[in-house]
């Protein structure tokens, strides 16, 4: 009881001070309070204490999200005089930051919480100067503190209200799992979400592209030294590709798990050297930087004999024990050791099979090492995550259970984009339940990890939510949460442009243009035609689309990356809003070529392992309302 006011109270708080315009936070803190005072950071120097426990990539971190608001960092030992500082500390060192914290008064009690990522970042006025201090369970939770921080001086430097923040995440590993049936994110893809992930305190991304034939088909050779030009384009990577992003991964904290697909090999019998060939690929992706492995045996069939189930589960329990004993022996360098294995098994929808059979089979993994993380998509292969699946898969596997969801994914829908809010995706995904809802408190979750669209910048969206809501179950809202990924993947400027484009985006259209139509359809047959407010809704529509498409000029890489995966949807949606304008206004254009236009065209990958094969398909937006319209525009036209 008393931890859930705990939780009312700070989304209470927050929703509070949100209203109130102070600052803008995501994921939502958990309890936000201000003090009244308001206080100025000094451009002229901004001192960072770090104590020893910081790493250095969070003091790198640090620096990052003072410099680029306009501050100067500067490393101290002591504050000086006239300049603010930034303290950096973790709990129960007794060093500067916890000194400041006691000496605040500040209640301490967040590390008491059985929960992650735990903190306090507070922010104070020494005479109108800015005193800041985060204090962590450890220097992870420090990095993540600063993804606050850093939301805070997106409002200004100067005059910034003072407050305290006690905040931790509900979930351990929060982000992606690039598991879907299809293109492969590009390296420039890649590194883009990690950096995204990064400020709204996402740790987690496995990658286990299902199209990648050195996860699969090639599973125990190691990546190739260079690719032609047609490799690049379907998303191989090189050794080179993979070592920079492993960079980019350990810039930014986030645990670039990569996955081996064995596939039937890890259940075979007579395979009795799965093992070494397994260890071989990861230690010559641990060359490369990674840190973090796992096994994938998805989709290659579920067993029922009790043998081959315990065979996974003691090749599973002797990988473990190889990792370590390779890697996270004493005396190991700290850089070089291995976290837990991550490990998706043949039976991830446990509806699949009867419940018994489903009992049987994770009771034979429940032997595995528990620090290793075992997945599941719940009952169904699209189910959202939920207590009961947790509760009943937790109890037979006598553990936390990491959740593979599949959202936003469109790999059996590769032509439509969910780029809307998490409810209103929920209803236009015909895999998902559309009535489905997500708790206000997840029991037994270890890992929350989406698998998302074939297009990783647009997924940065339904992103941005699942981050939120893993960090803080209660206080997430679906809407407020949309209002606020769109000005975080588009920026500011273009905000209010994309909200227009996204609903048109859609392949089941925009309700208000479905009512729209029905109003102009009615006035015609009344003889009495009015196409003003229509033409006014497509023109708003076709100006959102030019915003959108400057992007592609956009010197930030980013706003690039995401004008390159929407391109198609957005040029297509750009000539049917144009050409019906044209209808409407009397003018008569040629009905346009909305099947097989090069402009409407993207590729993707289907199939796994020696299946993999390519194709062209072609975007569609606004599916059935818009395309409905010019068709019977055009018949009007020829009535006439």
């Amino acid at each position: 009881m008393k931890q859930l006011l705990l939780t009312l109270l700070g989304a209470l708080l927050w929703s509070m001070t949100s209203a109130q315009g102070t600052y803008s936070i995501y994921p939502v803190p958990h309890k936000i309070v201000q003090d009244g005072a308001v206080a100025s950071f000094t451009r002229e120097q901004v001192v960072i204490i770090a104590e020893p426990e910081i790493d250095q990539v969070t003091i790198d971190r640090a620096r990052q999200v003072l410099s680029e608001h306009g501050l100067k960092p500067v490393i101290g030992r002591v504050p000086i005089k006239g300049s603010s500082t930034l303290v950096l500390g973790v709990n129960g060192t007794h060093g500067a930051a916890q000194k400041s914290i006691t000496a605040l008064k500040i209640d301490c009690g967040v590390f008491n919480l059985p929960k992650y990522d735990r903190h306090i970042l507070t922010l104070q006025s020494l005479g109108g100067v800015a005193q800041a201090t985060i204090l962590g369970e450890n220097t992870d939770a420090v990095f993540c503190a600063l993804a606050s921080l850093e939301q805070m001086l997106d409002s200004g430097t100067q005059q910034m209200p003072c407050v305290t923040i006690h905040d931790w995440a509900d979930v351990k590993n929060r982000g992606i799992i690039e598991g879907y049936y299809g293109l492969p994110y590009s390296a420039q893809v890649t590194k883009d979400l990690f950096r995204f992930m990064a400020r709204y305190k996402m740790n987690t991304y496995m990658y286990g592209a299902k199209s990648d034939p050195y996860h699969s088909r090639y599973w125990s050779d190691p990546y190739p030294t260079s690719i032609d030009d047609q490799e690049l384009r379907i998303g191989y990577l090189t050794q080179d590709m993979l070592r920079d992003i492993t960079r980019v991964a350990h810039e930014t904290k986030v645990n670039f798990i990569w996955a081996i697909h064995p596939g039937k090999t890890f259940a075979d019998p007579q395979a009795t050297d799965v093992l070494d060939r397994i260890m071989s690929k990861f230690e010559s992706m641990h060359q490369l930087g990674v840190r973090q492995f796992g096994v994938f045996v998805d989709d290659v069939g579920v067993p029922s004999d009790p043998a081959i189930m315990k065979l996974c589960a003691d090749n599973l329990t002797s990988l473990q024990q190889r990792i370590n004993a390779r890697w996270n022996r004493a005396g190991a360098i700290a850089a070089d050791t291995v976290k837990p294995l991550h490990y998706v098994p043949q039976l991830y929808a446990h509806g699949w099979v009867s419940q018994d059979r489903a009992r049987q089979f994770y009771e034979s993994l429940s032997a595995v090492p528990e620090m290793v993380n075992i997945y599941i998509t719940g009952r169904d292969v699209w189910s959202v995550p939920n207590n009961d699946d947790l509760s009943l898969v937790g109890t037979w596997l006598g553990r936390q259970v990491s959740w593979w969801w599949n959202y936003p994914c469109n790999d059996q829908d590769p032509t439509k984009l969910f780029v809307m809010d998490t409810y209103s995706n929920f209803r236009d995904e015909t895999h998902i339940n559309s009535l489905a809802s997500l708790e206000q408190s997840l029991l037994g979750l270890q890992s929350l990890i989406i698998n998302p669209m074939q297009q990783g910048e647009l997924s940065k969206i339904a992103l941005h939510g699942v981050a939120d809501y893993s960090w803080n179950n209660s206080a997430f809202q679906s809407r407020w949460n949309w209002d606020a990924a769109v000005v975080a993947v588009v920026g500011q400027g273009r905000a209010q442009a994309f909200k227009k484009l996204a609903p048109y985006l859609r392949y089941y259209d925009n309700d208000a243009l479905g009512y729209l139509v029905d109003r102009y359809q009615e006035s015609v047959k009344r003889q009495r035609p009015n196409p003003n407010p229509l033409i006014s809704e497509l023109r708003q529509v076709n100006a959102a689309c030019k915003e959108i498409e400057a992007m592609e000029q956009s010197q930030v890489e980013s706003d690039r990356l995401f004008f390159d995966d929407v391109r198609p949807w957005l040029y297509k949606l750009d000539d049917m809003t144009a050409e019906a304008v044209a209808l409407l206004e009397g003018r008569h254009p040629s009905p346009g070529n909305y099947d097989t236009n090069l402009r409407y065209q993207f590729e993707t990958l289907g199939g796994m392992g020696a299946e993999i094969k390519l194709r062209t398909c072609i975007a569609q937006p606004s599916n059935q309302c818009l395309g409905a319209l010019l068709q019977w525009l055009h018949e009007q036209e020829t009535k006439q």
